[in-house]
């Protein structure tokens, strides 16, 4: 199973789970979502990012008892994740280092996308010369703001604008360009490669808990 642990609070169980549903449905791997607790509206800087790292930490600790073999934290900032490395004996996956190193994978020049002023650190420093500009759309300041059709549209812009500047796959630098799916309307618009941060997470989680089994079962003698 994989633990997905949420940098925001909700009592809503179908927002908490969409990261989640996003894995299973892409690796077909049961997940289990929490969230971390009195931060509704999230982590927005340097001071709501120190808050939650105790409780991104502790969570993480509760979901390896729980029985989760690999943890993602699924926001692209990739927040606590040294932190929690050090604390539990299962891997841990950041949503932005592993949409960047997908980027990394196809070797071509990237443009970021995303709802903050500039590119998260863990993405910037992973991609170095590959990147050639980030993009938040115009009138974005949260991801609600793309829901609507024209928020849809300064999605598709912001996208176009980066491609002027010569990127050859696009990287989701916001989970929650996930949850309201805008993955599938640039992949429609668009012929380059779109690179979903929760997407990637979950690759990379499903390939190291499929390791995992394979290598307790190759240790009992089933292989």
């Amino acid at each position: 199973m994989i633990g997905v642990i949420r940098v925001f609070s909700t009592d809503n169980k179908e927002i908490l789970n969409q990261h989640g549903k996003v894995i299973t449905n892409t690796s077909n791997i049961p997940t289990v979502s929490k969230c971390i607790q009195d931060q509704p509206l999230g982590i927005f800087n340097d001071e709501t990012e120190a808050q939650a790292i105790p409780k991104i930490v502790e969570l993480g600790k509760e979901l390896e008892r729980e029985g989760s073999k690999v943890l993602v934290i699924s926001c692209a900032a990739d927040p606590a994740i040294e932190e929690l490395r050090t604390s539990v004996s299962i891997p841990v996956i950041g949503a932005g280092s592993a949409a960047a190193l997908t980027a990394l994978s196809i070797g071509k020049s990237v443009g970021v996308m995303g709802i903050t002023d500039n590119a998260p650190a863990a993405v910037e420093n992973l991609l170095g010369s590959l990147l050639v500009g980030y993009k938040r759309p115009d009138g974005v300041t949260n991801t609600t703001d793309l829901l609507t059709p024209q928020g849809k549209q300064n999605g598709i812009e912001a996208a176009e604008h980066l491609i002027s500047l010569g990127a050859e796959a696009i990287v989701f630098a916001c989970t929650g360009f996930s949850t309201i799916g805008l993955a599938a309307v640039l992949r429609e618009k668009l012929t380059i490669p779109i690179i979903d941060a929760v997407e990637a997470e979950g690759l990379f989680a499903s390939y190291l808990l499929k390791k995992s089994v394979l290598s307790v079962s190759s240790q009992a003698g089933f292989l």
